[in-house]
């Protein structure tokens, strides 16, 4: 692979250990070159799938001479065409991506993430896209396999900056029109917005037979809520704001936040999406290592 400048948001130590564990889709895949993921088409790779009968104008090169001889009749062998993968890397650049707690904003998390996966699926021989979820444009980079191509990738990452409303529903909307081949779609954002029409766009790709995987970036701030005095709360992605004692919101704040992430586990479940659910103080190589690990053991090979 080609010298590549890599950002001060990512570690090349991280990297490095890293790159031995293969970043790999649940399901089939579909491809123009060759590659190590499955595909659900059949063809002359060296993983034997099934017989079929022959008929005219198939190759006789695949033709299984020895059954033949055993039953006085031709039968073709048929292989898993293994595929390269292409690889969208969705993130959200909502204005609450940019909450900052005590250990950096969600936003500069969701770059280690996104430029780390980007990383190994170039580095593996793969395509990695990006599209960043902003209201004015939104931006998109098609997957390359190519150095270059990755290096515009972590340019972007590192010029972008989290602004304005909520957007990723629309653009998982167009990504999953726009996809006409199987991908990996994974989507790092805090998904502070509506539930029911997010999932609705997670059920478009699992529609279009994407993968899908979803790392849900929160803050302990957000989650646990462990306020003790009055404290002004702005809305990052409006006007709003409001003076309150914690105390008296906490148990209603908390019921909310916890009926909020239930539903997105739950449509995840639903729809067969990899959820994964991050706090920002979590050090994101062991998280990214669990990430590829897991896939790995549980890859499905022959997944439509």
């Amino acid at each position: 692979m080609a010298e590549v400048i890599r950002p001060d948001f990512l570690d090349p130590a991280v990297l490095a250990r890293l790159q031995h564990l293969p970043l790999v889709t649940r399901f089939a895949m579909e491809g123009s070159i060759s590659g190590h993921h499955k595909s659900p088409h059949r063809g002359s790779s060296v993983e034997f799938a099934e017989y079929r009968n022959y008929a005219p104008g198939d190759d006789i090169r695949r033709l299984d001479w020895r059954v033949f001889g055993r039953t006085d009749r031709f039968f073709m062998k048929e292989f898993e065409a293994d595929t390269n993968l292409r690889c969208y890397l969705v993130v959200d650049l909502s204005a609450s991506m940019g909450f900052t707690g005590r250990h950096g904003s969600k936003f500069d998390y969701a770059r280690k993430v996104a430029g780390t996966l980007g990383y190994l699926a170039v580095q593996q021989g793969d395509a990695a896209g990006l599209a960043c979820a902003c209201e004015t444009p939104p931006i998109e980079l098609p997957p390359r396999r190519n150095p270059a191509h990755l290096q515009e990738i972590f340019n972007t990452l590192g010029r972008v900056a989290p602004a304005g409303p909520t957007v990723l529903t629309k653009v998982l909307h167009e990504l999953a029109e726009k996809i006409r081949r199987r991908a990996l779609v994974i989507v790092v954002s805090d998904f502070f917005t509506e539930v029911e029409p997010l999932l609705e766009a997670f059920q478009h790709l699992r529609f279009q037979k994407h993968d899908l995987a979803v790392f849900q970036l929160l803050d302990r701030m957000e989650s646990d809520f462990k306020f003790d005095r009055p404290v002004r709360f702005v809305d990052l992605e409006s006007p709003f704001s409001m003076v309150t004692e914690p105390a008296i919101v906490r148990e209603e704040y908390l019921r909310e936040f916890k009926r909020h992430c239930e539903r997105l586990r739950g449509g995840c479940l639903e729809f067969n999406a990899d959820y994964r659910p991050i706090h920002t103080d979590a050090d994101y190589e062991p998280v990214l290592a669990q990430f590829l690990t897991e896939r790995a053991q549980g890859a499905v090979g022959g997944g439509r």
